[in-house]
């Protein structure tokens, strides 16, 4: 009989322990979760250009590099876009945008820059009439 009784007794001692174990899991992963919920990001989106790019929203997590050439990330079919034309980069915090030697160069909010600049949530990127915003959410 004692035996009987020892070993419901260990029985539930495991079921709890999976039980305590599982609730500690499922806690932890929710906390992950609302991490990555709560980070900010970067996001460039097209607003105006080719129909196939209007409405194109990127993550920037990385160098986003803007051109013509079928290796860039965001690839714009135009005579007037060079192969590799800008990039987009994070240091830190902040995003900036430069004109990698392009032919017609890079504007941002309507001035045309020569060296990287920092940008704003809501800053305009215009590559010829492609109009490129970004957004920090």
């Amino acid at each position: 009989m004692i035996d009987i009784v020892l070993l419901v007794g260990r029985l539930l001692f495991v079921a709890l322990l999976y039980l305590f174990l599982f609730a500690i899991m499922k806690t932890g992963i929710g906390l992950v979760k609302g991490q990555r919920k709560r980070e900010k990001a970067w996001e460039v989106s097209v607003e105006r250009g080719p129909k196939e790019l209007r409405g194109v929203k990127m993550p920037v997590r990385g160098p986003v590099i803007v051109g013509r050439s079928p290796g860039a990330d965001i690839v714009i079919g135009a005579s007037y876009v060079s192969a590799r034309h800008a990039r987009f980069s994070i240091m830190g915090q902040n995003l900036f945008v430069e004109d990698l030697g392009s032919t017609n160069g890079t504007a941002v909010n309507g001035q045309r820059i020569a060296e990287p600049v920092a940008l704003k949530s809501g800053d305009v990127v215009n590559i010829g009439d492609v109009t490129m915003r970004v957004r920090y959410e």
